[in-house]
């Protein structure tokens, strides 16, 4: 097992869709585009936001990442006490991918929400009853908004239902 593990992130400093010096985001992103599998920790609470061209998903506890999943991933925000490992067998690898469809499914059954407020809610909820309120405050309303399928501003309005 190769461990790569990167500090929490209680903020975040840069805007999701801007890229500023050399940062973890940087580090995590050249790995991720490097070709290799990784599996997000499943012993942490953790996770990855994972910005693709016209969508993002959300990589939690368990699931792959890499490989030839995310080539084409433009971004990320670690979530929590980030720990990447590699799988040690293939059934690890099959056991990641599927995980990482239940979170691509679990993110789905928001989306199929008609009810824009609601989807932003729903997916609010979800992280908040996972990560520290500090981590969710942090995400920006886009990376949220990408997720479930809604403008930013639905989620900051979603915020304050919360």
């Amino acid at each position: 097992m190769c461990p790569y593990a990167v500090s929490p992130v209680d903020s975040l400093s840069n805007p999701f869709f801007e890229s500023g010096l050399l940062s973890e985001e940087d580090d995590i992103l050249a790995r991720i585009r490097g070709g290799e599998l990784w599996v997000v920790n499943s012993r942490r609470r953790n996770g990855l936001i994972i910005h693709k061209e016209f969508y993002t998903e959300f990589a939690g506890p368990g699931a792959a990442v890499g490989g030839g999943l995310d080539a084409d991933c433009r971004a990320v925000i670690p979530l929590g006490s980030l720990s990447l490992i590699s799988p040690e067998s293939a059934e690890a690898q099959q056991k990641a991918l599927k995980i990482r469809l239940q979170w691509v499914r679990l993110t789905q059954n928001f989306t199929d929400k008609p009810v824009p407020i609601d989807r932003a809610q729903l997916i609010l909820e979800q992280f908040k009853s996972y990560f520290d309120q500090n981590i969710v405050d942090n995400v920006p309303d886009e990376a949220f908004a990408l997720l479930v399928g809604v403008l930013p501003y639905t989620v900051r309005r979603a915020r304050a239902l919360v």
